[in-house]
């Protein structure tokens, strides 16, 4: 802000000095009458920002003042746009009545509005969560706490540093705290962190004092907000790095929001190992939560699936979607749930219909707690209180142990349903400046005072035709206007009968107004019934407001409830109508599918996607190779295992006909070419990144998808890059393993390695011509029809021709026999433990039983004709 000169400013705009002063990163909304006025850089911010006109204070002197305002009532769609735009506001309200102010009004900052910090509804995604996070670097491990503060949940998390980013990715927060650089994150480590949360969110980087991540006063302030001795209750130990993560958050609302933050009942430890880890890179190029080229939530697995119908059960079924679970108890118990409703049909429109036009009840307890509902809020909570019941009685008809647990969390807060619906008026405006919120008949004072104000107009009609008989003037007129209040008008051409009991009020043309003592006396005791009307109303309002406090934690047990049924019935709803069915989950190895589809693209082809089976992990083998030509289906193919998978993990239905899954801990892929040229990265140094953090994390229970590697380098390095990972993964990891690639030399592998298997997609050649048929056959090819598609995509005959000479010279520069020492070095499958293959099994367990000691020569031509009879027949 430019400087200023302090003697020439008005009481007023010192007071938005001193308060611009205490905010000075926010754009500071300054409550001026019926408007928010912001000043100097805000001012212009606005204009650009909200497309509201810059004008200036103060026009006639040698420095005027920038200005934008807006009207108060509208300040919520400002809000909404300014916020998006990554700024904070700090609203400056009048704390005072105007009319009984000595001076300059007095005024206070009543709440810093950040992308973190919102709570309104209009501000909000109804099925997204609004995180605020904080990151903290311990000496051993990094912590993550994040709270929305429009619903209360508040959970943080120890892991690796390596790992933060990705953790932070998988959150989306708004808003991420971190410390000062002179203070607790200072260095490399928190630059490259900041850098990638900045490249991979849209979250706004806010820095507060390294003291906000002081151990011992985080801990103090997290132990006032719950009200406990220490933080050992909510499995946090002493000297925990989560606890200056966590104490950071609650500081910061502490900071910003200027109430009572009683809503935040807890903070949840998230154990990592109890959830399949998705990583920033995967999260991203399997589509879960948003499509990779738009970043738009359509088109993306959460749009395709998702059938919640609440705001709650959104956030909810978007939270077991980015965190799918690892263990198989908990998996089967939300199966049995979905089963359930899936095998009843009436029990399930039951459920869906009743869930209709179900109120937000975890963003309007938060509300409450906050004392920022309105009445609509406590509208839409009467009407929804009242819905409970039906759902309970539908629950405890269900047997699956979840659904029971679930019906027991429907309270139905009778008394408090009752007192909503005794006192809160259906029809009520939107805020209570306007009066009419509490309905008739529930306060006997407000119902006389109101009753004045009603009849207010019968007697001004009375008085008037009164008047106009006693004096003889029958076009006089009784008023009221807000600056002169009540007046008798009388025409000029008439006044000379007007009395001299009549007090001259106003001249305007062509008549005069006039005022009596008894209009005067009525004038009084309307405008003040009025008043004390609306004055009475706030109160009885507030009173309200501070008895719903009481319920906020049963608020938001039953919104836990709702929301849990409202995703089990949306998984139920999506299987019955898309022919999903329920996976089996097992703790072995292996993952099996019976004509699989990808839950997106086969909703949208329809008939036209073709199912494919697959058979992978244990006797099937750990690693599948899967060559064939561009655009076939590997990509869809590998992508759609992993989306199965996720699917299964987090409770939820899949599309096949039969599934059975073994649990997955992590989920790694490396798809697809991208340059990171902003962070120096090309696109073989991302390709070598992502396939190195794969190889150095994955284990024997995870499942890697692998669609090329090595392209982005020379055909041989790329070529011998890709081999000696593919046999990494297969000897020393073991992991499930899809890899989609255009090295068909790769194939030679199944040959070395005893558990790698080659699969292709199947191809018809006709004239010329290739046909992609989209299926996926065992075996390997050795082509890639790179120069059939070029030919598609409309390359000149010239050039098409030219690329199969060059090809034919090409290819015979490999070998196919794979013989050589350096190729064959690691293999397996003709180490001694495995002398023959899998097919001659029954020939080395007979060999193993002979005692070749006591064997008379014709008895060992006999056994060698025997041997070689079975391996004939087996070879079959």
């Amino acid at each position: 802000m430019a400087a200023y000169n302090n003697k020439k400013l008005t009481p007023a705009m010192k007071q938005f000095h001193s308060f611009k002063e205490k905010y000075p990163d926010a754009v500071l909304f300054f409550r001026m009458g019926d408007f928010y006025e912001t000043f100097y850089e805000d001012a212009k911010i606005c204009s650009r920002v909200l497309g509201i006109a810059l004008t200036s204070r103060g026009k006639d002197s040698d420095s005027p003042i920038p200005l934008a305002g807006i009207p108060y009532h509208a300040v919520d769609n400002y809000l909404k746009k300014i916020i998006e735009a990554g700024y904070k506001v700090a609203v400056c309200e009048q704390v005072e009545d105007p009319k009984e102010a000595k001076g300059v009004v007095k005024r206070d900052v009543v709440r810093v509005v950040t992308p973190g910090t919102v709570t309104d509804d209009i501000l909000l995604e109804a099925k997204e969560d609004n995180f605020l996070c904080a990151v903290h670097l311990g000496r051993k491990f990094a912590a993550i706490a994040y709270v929305d503060i429009s619903t209360g949940k508040f959970c943080a998390q120890k892991l690796p540093e390596a790992e933060l980013a990705d953790e932070i990715c998988r959150l989306s927060p708004r808003e991420c705290i971190t410390a000062e650089r002179r203070g607790e994150l200072f260095g490399d480590d928190a630059a490259r962190i900041i850098s990638e949360i900045k490249s991979r969110t849209d979250a706004v980087i806010t820095e507060r004092p390294g003291w906000y991540f002081e151990p011992n006063g985080a801990e103090r302030t997290l132990t006032k907000l719950f009200g406990t001795k220490n933080l050992e209750g909510f499995g946090i130990e002493e000297g925990s790095d989560i606890i200056p993560a966590a104490g950071a958050v609650i500081e910061y609302l502490n900071e910003t929001q200027k109430t009572t933050l009683r809503h935040i009942r807890g903070i949840k430890v998230v154990q990592r190992n109890c959830y399949l880890q998705i990583d920033q890179t995967s999260l991203r190029s399997l589509e879960i939560l948003r499509t990779l080229r738009s970043e738009d939530r359509r088109g993306s697995l959460l749009w395709s699936i998702d059938k919640t119908r609440t705001g709650m059960g959104g956030r909810l079924f978007n939270a077991w979607l980015r965190m799918p679970l690892c263990d198989k108890k908990h998996i089967d118990r939300r199966l049995d749930a979905a089963a359930e409703f899936a095998e009843n049909k009436d029990l399930l429109d039951s459920i869906t219909g009743q869930l209709k036009n179900f109120a937000d009840l975890e963003r309007i307890a938060s509300r409450i707690s906050t004392m920022r509902a309105g009445p609509k809020d406590f509208v839409m909570l009467a009407d929804t209180l009242e819905k409970v019941g039906p759902i309970k009685e539908t629950l405890q008809q269900c047997s699956s142990p979840l659904l029971q647990r679930i019906a027991e969390g429907c309270d139905m807060m009778d008394e408090f349903a009752d007192l909503l619906r005794r006192a809160i008026n259906p029809e009520c405006p939107n805020h209570t400046r306007d009066g009419g919120v509490i309905i008739d008949g529930f306060s006997e004072e407000l119902d006389r005072l109101r009753s004045l104000s009603r009849d207010a107009n019968s007697w001004l009609a009375e008085y008037q035709a009164q008047e106009a008989q006693r004096i003889g003037i029958p076009n006089l007129k009784v008023g009221f206007n807000k600056v002169f209040g009540y007046y008798i008008e009388v025409s000029n051409s008439l006044k000379d009968k007007v009395p001299e009991e009549y007090i001259r009020k106003q001249t305007i043309k062509n008549a005069e107004r006039y005022i009596t003592e008894r209009l005067k006396e009525f004038e009084q005791q309307i405008l003040n019934a009025r008043d004390r009307s609306l004055e009475l109303e706030n109160k009885l309002f507030d009173d309200i407001r501070c008895e719903a406090v009481n319920y906020v934690e049963r608020l938001q047990r039953l919104s836990d409830s709702i929301a849990a049924a409202d995703c089990i019935s949306s998984i139920a709803a999506l299987s019955m109508q898309r022919g999903y069915v329920r996976p089996e989950i097992t703790e072995e190895k292996s993952i099996q599918f019976i004509e699989g589809r990808h839950p997106v693209i086969a909703d949208n082809l329809g008939s036209e996607f073709v199912s494919n089976d697959l058979e992978l992990g244990d006797e099937s083998g750990d690693v599948m190779i899967i060559t064939g030509p561009n655009m076939s289906g590997k990509s869809t193919y590998i992508r759609q295992t992993a989306l199965l998978v996720i699917m299964a993990q987090m409770g939820c239905f899949i599309p096949a006909k039969q599934a059975r899954i073994g649990v997955v801990d992590r989920i790694f892929t490396r798809v697809g070419a991208s340059d990171e040229l902003s962070r120096g990265q090309s696109t073989f140094m991302v390709e070598m990144t992502e396939t190195a953090n794969i190889v150095n994390n994955a284990t024997d229970r995870s499942l890697v998808i692998l669609d090329e590697v090595g392209r982005g380098t020379s055909t041989y390095d790329g070529l011998s890059i890709a081999w000696a990972v593919t046999e990494h993964i297969a000897n020393n990891i073991g992991c499930r393993t899809l890899f989609a690639t255009h090295y068909h030399e790769l194939v030679e592998l199944a040959e070395l390695l005893r558990n790698v298997k080659n699969c292709n997609v199947a191809v018809r050649e006709w004239m010329d011509d290739v046909v992609f048929l989209h299926k996926i056959l065992p075996g390997a090819t050795d082509r890639s029809y790179g120069i059939h598609v070029a030919k598609l995509a409309g390359l000149p005959e010239r050039i098409v021709k030219r690329s199969r000479e060059i090809l034919s010279d090409l290819e015979s520069t490999f070998s196919r026999e794979a013989e050589g020492a350096q190729l064959s070095r690691n293999r397996t499958t003709y180490q001694q433990e495995d002398l023959f293959s899998r097919k001659h099994r029954d020939v080395l367990n007979k060999l193993a039983d002979t005692d070749v000691n006591n064997l008379t020569p014709i008895e060992a031509i006999t056994l060698l004709s025997e041997i070689k009879t079975e391996i004939s027949d087996a070879s079959e």
